[in-house]
């Protein structure tokens, strides 16, 4: 989302050529959602630049392609994994979680596919998987099984909290198109490895997303103080304000825990003038 039209010229310099445009976006969030992926894998030479712009410890949580988790729904995949793998080799440790997001289908009783799945795909990776079937929510022997498969796997659960989203009509024209496009599931705030990840949506009102965030400013203190380090990606249905509110949660968790390193200063957007 690095080169997202509403942040062009406000937040990150315009024009910027494209091997700068994620340079500017990590001088504002130390992590980044690689959505696009799920798409098309990119080329390696692709990759390899957003890792010249983007220090050894900046984290990429990317998206499987949805060949594998939706078409092939984790069978028979190999060959179109096996280019992602290598296409992404060039981030290094920066490729801190691959992402197996799933369809709303993929029910219970398929986590054994999702088993033998873990069980295939290389150490040299950590991996987060997103389900959207309400029985994993709502069903204690859903959840029971399916957190048992990602513990063995030493795999994250990564939830996608829209409770705060939920909770009030749309009120606009990016509420009212993401209202029929997003889950509805009941929010999950469970860590099983000490690197959670957590995808949460607010609102265009900003009053209104930062009051849906209290919960998660809790629960990454107390994630923190357990020693593990999470990664917390905030959205809006618009995200025109998504990096100025990623910081504002930043700095109210980083209130709580002095210790927590602060975010880098964002580049101008503008260039320096001498007046």
């Amino acid at each position: 989302m690095w080169t997202h039209k509403a942040w062009q010229g406000r937040l990150l310099a315009h024009p910027l050529p494209a091997h700068e445009r994620l340079r500017h976006y990590a001088s504002w969030c130390t992590a980044v959602e690689g959505n696009t992926t799920f798409y098309a894998t990119p080329a390696r030479q692709t990759v390899a630049s957003w890792a010249e712009q983007t220090d050894a410890d900046f984290r990429f949580v990317l998206k499987l392609p949805r060949v594998v988790t939706h078409e092939r729904r984790l069978t028979d995949a190999d060959e179109a994994l096996g280019v992602f793998l290598d296409a992404i080799t060039p981030l290094g440790p920066r490729a801190d979680a691959l992402w197996i997001q799933l369809p709303g289908s993929f029910a219970p009783t398929d986590v054994p596919v999702l088993a033998r799945f873990l069980r295939r795909l290389p150490a040299t990776h950590r991996y987060a998987v997103e389900v959207r079937h309400p029985a994993f929510f709502t069903d204690a022997r859903a959840t029971r099984l399916l957190e048992g498969v990602l513990t063995d796997a030493d795999a994250e659960w990564i939830p996608f909290d829209t409770t705060a989203f939920f909770a009030g009509r749309p009120t606009s024209d990016a509420e009212r198109d993401a209202w029929t496009k997003k889950p509805r599931l009941p929010r999950r705030s469970v860590a099983l490895t000490d690197r959670p990840v957590v995808r949460y949506l607010g609102r265009d009102d900003a009053a209104a997303t930062v009051e849906g965030w209290q919960h998660w400013v809790d629960v990454v203190v107390d994630w923190l103080r357990e020693g593990r380090s999470p990664t917390v990606f905030v959205h809006t249905p618009d995200n025109a304000d998504a990096p100025v509110l990623a910081r504002r949660f930043h700095d109210e968790v980083r209130a709580r825990v002095p210790e927590l390193a602060a975010l880098p200063e964002p580049m101008p957007a503008e260039p320096a003038t001498l007046f």
